[in-house]
């Protein structure tokens, strides 16, 4: 089972998500419909970016990873890299 880390962006909220799921689709689905949570007040998620993984573990390293820079500008120069 392959894992994937991968980043959202809601033009609604000019913000971006970052998780991991091994089911990326069923995953999108979720985060689109109205719900409590950070992505629940808005449907227009999109998927900007994806890395794929072998382990649950190496993807969440890498989601934390990710989400400890805390810069925008370094994660859109991520997203500038696909």
């Amino acid at each position: 089972m392959l894992f994937q880390v991968y980043l959202l962006f809601s033009e609604s909220k000019n913000r971006y998500y970052i998780g991991y799921s091994s089911n990326l689709e069923a995953r999108l689905i979720r985060h689109n419909q109205k719900s409590k949570g950070f992505t629940g007040n808005t449907n227009d998620w999109k998927v900007v970016y994806t890395e794929q993984y072998n382990t649950k573990e190496e993807a969440q390293k890498r989601e934390l990873q990710i989400k400890s820079w805390k810069s925008r500008i370094k994660i859109q120069e991520l997203i500038s890299t696909k």
